[in-house]
């Protein structure tokens, strides 16, 4: 195994302090704008700079619009807000092909753009669309691009969707599919805040309103910030950990947990090791760290593994669920097979 210092890409102490400082002029004013909500603006800015997309999971009133629309305005970038309803068609998300008539008197479909085209799109209770609906906006994150009439669409970049549903409205919802929910990069639970939070809210906050804000990184910075997470060193011990948690999630995996074996009907697909790999090399910039570590890993894994597990209806009837689950397969896959060199395991 190889020294992350031999790395010809690794970040230089100077690089990554400019980097960082970009980083944390975006996170302080969105901290000012959610009270309360590190963790889950961490994890948005993690799910950014993986250049990935977060479901968001929560009661109404938690600050999720918000998160999206401070991100736009501090990245100068354009917000799209879509509200996921049971007759809303795929045109309505992706746009649709017009007749109009020029000077001439010619008639010809021109395409009309829907509101999938933006930067930071909040597609809201994604869950209350139909499938078809629901699949049209998928494969835009997947793909990136839309084909309308036989005619191909590029998106703009950056793209990043947060999707939200809320888990307490059951009635006329269309639950998300599995081979669906593993185009999120990170799947979060948005929970309330204390009594403390809420009183500074209500003291500083008439009406509700957030705090005004200014761009604080322009398209330039932005890309360079995005280039700088491909560089963050995933040495080949932490690629071996990552890829052994993914394999314990699967019950016919040596190394998986009594828990998985017994409640985990499908484990995640590779795609879940991507997300992994991906979400801790952002924290790992996020932190400041020219490396990631097996502690950006275990931050990172719940979110970016419990949505991928299919589990089995014994899980309900035992009241096991999926996170608890990967925190098992965390407390039983060891870190490492063999010593590493110095600073590499935090």
């Amino acid at each position: 195994m190889g020294d992350p210092a031999d790395s010809p890409s690794l970040m230089s102490p100077e690089e990554l302090h400019a980097v960082q400082e970009k980083v944390d002029a975006l996170r302080q004013p969105l901290r000012r704008v959610l009270l309360g909500q590190t963790e889950l603006i961490d994890l948005a800015l993690v799910g950014f700079l993986a250049r990935g997309h977060l479901l968001l999971e929560g009661l109404p009133g938690l600050g999720k619009t918000e998160l999206v629309k401070a991100m736009s305005r501090l990245l100068g970038l354009e917000f799209r807000r879509i509200q996921f309803t049971p007759d809303l068609l795929p045109s309505d998300i992706l746009g649709s092909p017009i007749l109009e008539e020029d000077e001439q008197g010619r008639r010809r479909f021109v395409f009309r753009a829907g509101p999938i085209f933006g930067n930071l799109i909040l597609a809201d209770e994604i869950n209350r669309a139909s499938p078809k609906t629901q699949a049209a906006l998928l494969e835009a994150m997947q793909e990136r691009r839309v084909t309308v009439l036989g005619t191909t669409h590029e998106l703009p970049q950056p793209f990043y969707v947060l999707a939200t549903q809320n888990p307490i409205e059951l009635e006329g919802t269309y639950p998300l599919p599995e081979a669906q929910l593993d185009r999120f990069t990170l799947k979060i639970q948005v929970m309330g805040v204390g009594e403390q939070v809420l009183s500074e809210i209500v003291r500083t906050r008439k009406r509700g309103e957030a705090p005004e804000l200014e761009t604080v990184l322009g398209a330039d910075e932005i890309g360079q910030v995005l280039a700088c997470v491909d560089r963050i060193f995933i040495h080949p011990a932490l690629a071996d950990h990552i890829g052994r948690i993914v394999a314990a999630s699967h019950r016919g995996s040596e190394k998986a947990p009594e828990s998985v074996k017994k409640h985990v009907r499908y484990g995640a697909s590779p795609r879940g090791a991507i997300a992994i790999a991906s979400a801790a090399r952002a924290l790992g910039l996020l932190r400041g760290k020219p490396h990631a570590g097996f502690e950006e890993v275990r931050d990172v894994a719940g979110p970016a593994l419990a949505h991928r597990l299919v589990l089995d209806y014994t899980a309900r009837l035992e009241g096991v669920d999926a996170p608890s689950i990967v925190r098992d397969i965390l407390r039983h896959v060891g870190e490492v097979t063999e010593p590493l060199p110095a600073g590499i395991a935090s």
